[in-house]
């Protein structure tokens, strides 16, 4: 048997698998699956003990914390663990908080991985902005207030001025869409500084930490009282932060509308 083809039945296989928001119960039975198969797990700093609890008594993890404004392992160093265990014959499952393919640089490893040879599949999860606001009973599209979604981050990579946040804020009241903004927080007076350039101040906005877990938090203020209202009730990251009409959705926002009310 040749080199080539020995080495292509020891290789392993790599799949990237999102945890969903947090709450063990919203995992996809696609996800729990492809866990418990797994002989390595890299697990991202905000997958629950719950959700690694679903990997097998013999498989090795390895926290890999990547979290805004906290100490991370670099991105490179990651993805050179990945590789090295998938040509060590593992069968590696990189475990990401929400989808691995919303602002999870799950794009980022594929392309590595790819380089080097590996192919990955990857396991949807759902992801916090969508479970943060639904939680609260609304939704991120409607007929009457929202016709579509945008996705942003507020985390700028290193060099980067980030979003257009002016800009945003006009397509959005021209397109009626949902700005549905991720790690967002500590740059809150700039984000909705640029915002209400192009929106009302009285947009509905929804504030909501640890969406999906016991420990979730929310608050609901209008756009021109962001900054003061997560100040006030110090909400800090992780936290997702829902700008548009579909915010009036919400049962406590129709019994008082533009409240600071936190929960």
């Amino acid at each position: 048997m040749s080199a080539l083809s020995t080495n292509s039945r020891t290789q392993g296989s790599c799949t990237l698998v999102g945890a969903g928001p947090g709450d063990p119960e919203l995992l996809t039975l696609k996800a729990a699956k492809a866990i418990a198969a797994a002989s390595v797990l890299f697990v991202d700093d905000l997958v629950s003990d719950a959700i690694v609890a679903h990997a097998a008594p013999t498989a090795r993890v390895v926290y890999v914390g990547k979290r805004g404004g906290c100490k991370s392992t670099p991105q490179a160093f990651i993805e050179k663990l990945m590789i090295a265990a998938v040509r060590d014959g593992e069968n590696v499952v990189r475990l990401k908080g929400g989808d691995p393919f919303i602002f999870g640089r799950g794009g980022e490893e594929v392309e590595h991985l790819r380089a080097a040879g590996i192919e990955v599949s990857v396991v949807n999860g759902i992801t916090s902005g969508l479970a943060g606001l639904s939680s609260l009973g609304a939704p991120l599209t409607h007929r009457d207030r929202a016709h579509g979604v945008l996705f942003m981050t507020g985390h700028a990579k290193p060099g980067d001025s980030g979003p257009d946040w002016r800009q945003i804020a006009a397509t959005a009241h021209a397109a009626k869409l949902t700005l549905v903004i991720y790690m967002g927080v500590s740059g809150v007076q700039r984000i909705s500084d640029e915002l209400l350039s192009g929106l009302p101040g009285d947009t509905p906005v929804a504030v909501i930490q640890h969406a999906s877990l016991p420990q979730q938090r929310h608050a609901l203020t209008c756009l021109q009282d962001l900054p003061q209202c997560i100040a006030e009730h110090k909400l800090g990251s992780p936290s997702i932060i829902v700008v548009g009409d579909v915010v009036r959705g919400i049962a406590a926002w129709q019994t008082q509308p533009g409240q600071r009310i936190a929960a």
